[in-house]
């Protein structure tokens, strides 16, 4: 491999594991709003209104984590490609299972799951969300009772028991995903040292265990209280 090719290959993986660290990001901001819905229903009402209508989330934010989540799908396979290529011994004679785990060797399939729950999840929140505000006109975020819509649509997504199977399976892919991923992105950028290795192995569990179980209680919590 050349010098400029081991560059090249480096940079690809900074930037899969910068677009990781935002979407990771963004996962734990998405999480604190949607447990407010178990807390507080008033509270989800305002900061979903907020995040609904504030410019800054609605034309700079959002566009970004749009390409974010694009750009990070497309990057791991075309990341996945060129190992595949490169790969001089096929894995028949390399014994995969005693090499790596199962997350890291089948990184593409936890992500198309997630990426095909993000299509649904974009159908059933994202789509009729913009439809509301800027194809009818409705800013006012407000149901004919004169209360903010946000929680009542939340508590309706999860009235039929074949959607929160759908979300609670998405979720554990995402959690086979994040165990690898999380791990992998702190690596790209340079966290090499034994220590900061253990550590990050942890956080790397830890993270991928509470995030997507708390998505999940939501959806429980929803499901058994509607």
């Amino acid at each position: 491999m050349s010098n400029s090719t081991f560059f090249k290959s480096i940079g690809y993986k900074v930037l899969m594991a910068l677009s990781g660290f935002f979407l990771m990001f963004f996962l734990v901001q998405h999480l604190t709003i949607n447990l407010l819905s178990i807390f507080s229903a008033d509270n989800f009402n305002e900061v979903s209104h907020f995040m609904g209508t504030n410019p800054l989330v609605q034309f700079l934010l959002q566009p970004v984590l749009i390409f974010a989540v694009v750009f990070h799908f497309v990057m791991g396979i075309f990341l996945e490609y060129r190992n595949n290529k490169a790969r001089e011994v096929s894995y028949a004679y390399n014994k995969p299972s005693a090499n790596s785990t199962w997350m890291s060797r089948n990184m593409i399939i936890s992500g198309l799951t997630v990426l095909a729950f993000l299509v649904l999840h974009f159908i059933d929140f994202w789509i009729p969300e913009i439809s509301t505000k800027y194809v009818l006109g409705d800013m006012s975020g407000l149901l004919p009772s004169g209360e903010f819509r946000y929680h009542h649509e939340l508590q309706e997504k999860f009235i039929h028991i074949e959607r929160v199977i759908a979300y609670v399976v998405s979720f554990i892919f995402l959690s086979l995903h994040l165990m690898h991923g999380f791990q992998s992105s702190f690596q790209s950028v340079g966290f090499r040292q034994n220590k900061n290795m253990i550590f990050l192995s942890k956080l790397s569990y830890l993270f991928a265990i509470l995030i997507p179980a708390g998505f999940i209680s939501v959806a429980l919590f929803h499901y058994f209280n509607h």
